[in-house]
């Protein structure tokens, strides 16, 4: 089988933001129960220099859908805008990257791979091709956000598991 760049990186992307949406459903559903305010959560943090929980939704989008709008245009910066501060925005802002992944079709991902771009951030300029800018820094920065997420919930008391982080695998039918 030759190696398609589309299936590393857009279904997992997919499975993972589908996860990411539905533990916005638990936080929400886990505010209400406790009484808290959604800001609590969308601004805790698992340490003081960490950006919070809100960033971390967002930047899921970013390393997703968004790396690869970078490849596409030859450059990927660090999405520094505010986040939402409600469930509702952040839901909006992965179902929004859900709904522009699967609008992306396997060949014009597949042929980005050998495609020039690089990551800018300040006086930072790193080189890459589109395969292993999507691989070796987009997709481990998608998981960590994505992981981040995860463990500033769990450190705020909300009841998940592995499943939830998991979310819904891609089994033989």
């Amino acid at each position: 089988m030759p190696f398609s760049l589309y299936d590393a990186v857009v279904p997992s992307n997919l499975q993972i933001l589908g996860a990411v949406d539905a533990l916005l459903d638990k936080a929400q559903a886990f505010c209400v129960e406790q009484g808290r305010a959604e800001a609590e959560l969308i601004d805790a943090r698992l340490a003081p220099d960490m950006l919070p929980f809100g960033y971390q939704v967002k930047s899921c989008a970013a390393h997703s859908v968004g790396g690869i709008d970078g490849v596409k245009a030859g450059s990927f910066s660090p999405d520094r805008s505010a986040w939402p501060t409600d469930f509702a925005g952040l839901h909006g802002v992965l179902q929004g990257a859900i709904a522009d992944l699967k609008g992306l079709e396997r060949e014009s991902v597949d042929a980005l791979a050998d495609s020039d771009t690089q990551f800018a951030f300040g006086e930072t300029i790193l080189p890459f091709t589109g395969a292993n800018f999507l691989l070796s820094f987009s997709q481990p920065n998608f998981y960590f956000h994505a992981t981040t997420a995860y463990a500033i919930l769990r450190a705020q008391g909300v009841k998940l598991g592995k499943q939830d982080f998991m979310g819904r695998p891609r089994i033989k039918r």
